[in-house]
């Protein structure tokens, strides 16, 4: 099995992913989480530029709320992550593609009851540069429905709750933290 860190050498008409390293394909994953935002922030943008912010955060709302369940479908069906309670709600939102693009610590205090604490994420960085005041709409509006659709995806018994989110009064501050329970 080969073990390619890069594909500088000459065409190979058989290439697979599976001809790469592990090391090389972590580094295309995060690439590719990153691919991933770009194409979120450019599609927004363009909408927005086209037709207004509010038709803008429209769709935005309307595709996320359909991509968020095809990504849980996915990564459940692909990790084989199975459960009703908060941990296994994590558990998925630990491979989700679109959490790579973030730095974050998931506190589980029990299986029923997590701490998820996001101390990096690019989008409220954008945002916080644009200087519009989008990261209102953006975390106080659609970040707790996107919340309560993966809650409700496991358990529509699981409750979302915003302990921190923007705006910030500093830059160097927490993004944002989110407390899921079950009781």
């Amino acid at each position: 099995m080969k073990e390619l860190t890069n594909y500088s050498g000459e065409f190979d008409p058989n290439v697979k992913f599976e001809d790469f390293s592990k090391g090389f394909l972590l580094e295309l994953l995060n690439a590719y989480s990153g691919y991933i935002l770009r194409v979120d922030g450019f599609w927004y943008l363009t909408v927005k530029e086209r037709s207004g912010d509010e038709e803008a955060f429209a769709c935005d709302t309307q595709v996320w709320g359909k991509m968020q369940v095809y990504e849980l479908e996915m990564v459940c069906k692909l990790f084989k992550i199975q459960g009703k309670d908060v941990a296994t709600m994590m558990k998925a939102l630990q491979v989700s593609p679109w959490m790579w693009i973030y730095t974050y610590d998931i506190e589980l205090k029990s299986p029923n009851h997590s701490i998820l604490t996001i101390t990096h994420c690019p989008t409220l960085l954008a945002l916080e540069r644009e200087g519009e005041g989008r990261e209102q709409k953006i975390c106080q509006v659609l970040e707790p429905k996107l919340f309560r659709l993966v809650a409700d995806f496991f358990n529509p018994k699981i409750e979302v709750r915003a302990i921190r989110i923007p705006p910030r009064e500093e830059k160097d501050e927490i993004c944002c933290q989110w407390d899921f329970s079950l009781k």
